[in-house]
């Protein structure tokens, strides 16, 4: 993505203590759509596309217990389209 496609970029830290409420064999998935609703709701858009990293970081535990916070980086570009990612350390 070049900087004249980003219409917005940010960096969130997600808590996804809600994971913990639901059963043991649905937390990393209900962990997925936590970053989806928080990209949805902070960005202002109805389409979000969740990085492979991130997905790698929230599998590597197992289905039963995801991570408990996140640090992501969030790029909204021209067509809303936004991509929740890891931060990179320049």
């Amino acid at each position: 993505m070049s900087a004249e496609d980003v219409e917005m970029e940010r960096i969130y830290t997600i808590n996804l203590r809600k994971v913990l409420i639901t059963p043991r064999w649905r937390r990393t998935v209900r962990a997925v759509n936590l970053i989806k609703e928080f990209a949805r709701k902070h960005m202002k858009t109805s389409e979000v596309k969740v990085d492979e990293s991130i997905n790698h970081l929230l599998w590597m535990r197992g289905i039963e217990s995801p991570p408990r916070k996140l640090v992501v980086k969030m790029v909204k570009d021209k067509e809303g389209v936004v991509t929740v990612s890891l931060p990179t350390e320049d």
